[in-house]
């Protein structure tokens, strides 16, 4: 699979950039067909229905989108309905708000008509995809910048 190469690159450099933990890089090393089986459909993941995107181009993987169809009490607080990470080498190039731009007419497809993202407070990149589409702040919880999108139907 042509993907996987700049999958573990990005997953590489993720994990050097954050100082994340490498458990999902092995396991994707020794599996990545189990790691890609268990993001199609609509896997439960965090309590909830969740349906997850890879953004690719031709063999490069570019980030991912994550849409949780309904909010736990935790998610209203901290992760909200949509969660989106771009590789680091393809930051900066307008991939963020064309993927969250994709993934808000998934919303819509699915039913929700308002949804909630959040990020860290020192996400300023973070912060300017959400508003360029459409996000409006509603204050802070957890340390986390909290943004509604209305969706128009």
């Amino acid at each position: 699979m042509a993907v996987r190469e700049s999958w573990l690159a990005a997953e590489r450099a993720h994990c050097a950039l954050t100082g994340c933990p490498t458990e999902l890089l092995r396991r994707a090393e020794e599996d990545f067909a189990g790691l890609v089986a268990v993001r199609q459909g609509t896997p439960r993941w965090w309590g909830v229905p969740t349906t997850i995107f890879w953004y690719v181009s031709a063999e490069h993987y570019l980030g991912e989108l994550v849409i949780r169809h309904k909010l736990t009490p935790q998610l209203a607080e901290k992760g909200g309905h949509v969660g989106y990470s771009i590789a680091p080498q393809w930051r900066r190039q307008g991939h963020a708000t064309r993927m969250l731009a994709a993934g808000l007419d998934e919303c819509r497809r699915i039913g929700l008509r308002h949804v909630l993202l959040t990020c860290r407070a020192d996400n300023e990149p973070s912060r300017r995809v959400i508003r360029a589409n459409g996000g409006v702040p509603d204050g802070q919880a957890d340390g986390e910048d909290r943004f509604w999108i209305t969706l128009e139907y």
